[in-house]
């Protein structure tokens, strides 16, 4: 991509601004026409929310989009429809042992009302923080449940069952974060206590060796920061088999949603590690050790996504996908989701916004200033073109807020418009989410307010 090495945060202002009247409209939308008892909505067909039976991996942010929604604009409509249906809704989704994606519908919604409770955002009631924090311990313990011993570690399992390790898993492990910050264990036999502080650093210390690639000879597409959807394993031995990929082209080749998750997922987590004291992190392998394993492998997918995204930040669904060879010098030359061989995929742009701009801001209060800004500008590159046409969705009839986002190209679940080869024109819950979630962050940063963080910060991260 072509960083915009002279974008400033104020110059998003307007494109912000612009976006949070559209974000309402969508969100009634929804609200309006597509009752809950339907299922989640996952990703729009024609313009129109479907859901998809596969996980309800999607439902956390469909209810946590509205409280995102008033805490940009102050309508307290959104919060009442966000709190009222994390009550009647989300219970299933704390208990829910079958999925590893606590981090995405719980924190999204229980989190977030936590968030604006503790930043003072919506009125202090005791009970009802009392409510969010029993659900996030709930949640975390659940997650950390799903456990796969391997050799030097483990890692939560993907619901393809034991054997499996999903990149996507990693920013979901913020609900480990949540429950170690608030003290909270997992208890076992004979009353065992199993630290979350511990199975997250496990679990991120096997992303970063096992889906994340440094060019370092591992196989034949060791290319430096491609990711892998999923890694196998042996559960008899703990021994790593091979890659995979689920939503990808291939194993061996990176689905930049999954990279974007695993960006994302190592900024925000070298963030937390700062809140957590020395002496927690001493015999998991110490704070350094520790840093510098996230730290790399931050870097390496950060810098992969820089280098094989087109011009504006926007990437096609994998730098993989056969259909790329007739586009001719594409990653000179802005995405265009209107071409005949393969689509682009907005979501994947709108998570991988949030984790350059999180790790250049990391690297900036450092003392690395010329590397975060490197990193933090193309954060600012990608969020000016998505917040823009033809990304943003201005149809009132769409109920889609970010165009042009993909599911599952494999399976040919996305919608495919007629007259056209590929899919394209449609949105995501987890597009249009993400998209709020980047927003909100860069709005605190133009209007000078305390750094926005999943966890709970007295410091706020200055």
């Amino acid at each position: 991509m072509k960083v915009d090495t002279k974008l400033r945060t104020q110059n998003l202002e307007e494109k912000i601004r612009q976006f949070w009247p559209l974000s309402a409209n969508k969100i009634r939308s929804i609200r309006d026409r597509f009752p809950a008892e339907s299922g989640s909505p996952v990703f729009t067909a024609g313009g129109k929310y479907t859901t998809r039976g596969w996980t309800e991996w999607t439902q956390g942010f469909q209810f946590g989009s509205a409280i995102l929604q008033f805490e940009a604009d102050g309508q307290s409509e959104f919060l009442e429809y966000g709190r009222e249906n994390t009550l009647l809704h989300m219970a299933p989704h704390l208990t829910h042992t079958g999925v590893h994606d606590h981090g995405f519908n719980n924190l999204s919604t229980y989190g977030n009302l936590l968030r604006l409770m503790e930043e003072g955002k919506i009125p202090v009631n005791e009970w009802e923080r009392n409510f969010y924090m029993l659900a996030l311990k709930v949640s975390a313990s659940v997650q950390a449940q799903r456990w796969t011993e391997i050799k030097g570690g483990g890692y939560i399992y993907s619901f393809n069952g034991p054997h499996s390790l999903f990149v996507d898993t990693l920013r979901s492990c913020r609900m480990l974060a949540m429950g170690y910050q608030l003290r909270h264990s997992l208890k076992s036999e004979n009353d065992e206590e199993i630290s979350l502080l511990g199975r997250l650093v496990d679990h991120a210390r096997a992303t970063a060796q096992f889906s994340v690639f440094y060019g370092e000879g591992r196989d034949a597409y060791d290319v430096p920061g491609r990711t892998a959807h999923e890694c196998i394993f042996n559960v008899n031995d703990g021994n790593f088999r091979c890659v995979n990929t689920q939503q990808g082209y291939s194993g061996f080749s990176t689905w930049t949603r999954g990279l974007a998750w695993a960006m994302l997922g190592f900024a925000e987590l070298l963030e937390f590690l700062d809140t957590v004291a020395d002496e927690d992190l001493e015999e998991l392998g110490a704070r350094t050790k520790i840093e510098a394993t996230w730290l790399r492998a931050a870097r390496a997918t950060c810098d992969f996504y820089i280098q094989n995204t087109p011009s504006d930040g926007i990437p096609y669904w994998d730098t993989g996908a056969p259909g790329l060879r007739h586009l001719e010098d594409y990653l000179e030359k802005p995405s265009d989701p209107y071409n005949a061989f393969e689509p682009v995929d907005s979501s994947a742009a709108a998570i991988a916004a949030q984790g350059l701009l999180r790790l250049g801001h990391y690297l900036k209060h450092r003392g690395q200033g010329a590397e975060g800004e490197k990193f933090f500008q193309a954060g600012l590159t990608v969020a000016r073109y998505l917040f823009d046409d033809p990304y943003i969705s201005r149809d009132g009839d769409h109920q889609g807020l970010i165009l042009h986002s993909i599911y599952h190209r494999p399976m040919g679940w996305d919608h495919v418009p007629e007259g056209s080869g590929i899919p394209r024109g449609e949105s995501s819950m987890w597009g249009d989410y993400h998209a709020r979630e980047l927003a909100i962050y860069l709005s605190r940063i133009i209007r000078n307010e305390p750094y926005y963080t999943f966890f709970i910060s007295e410091q706020a991260y200055e």
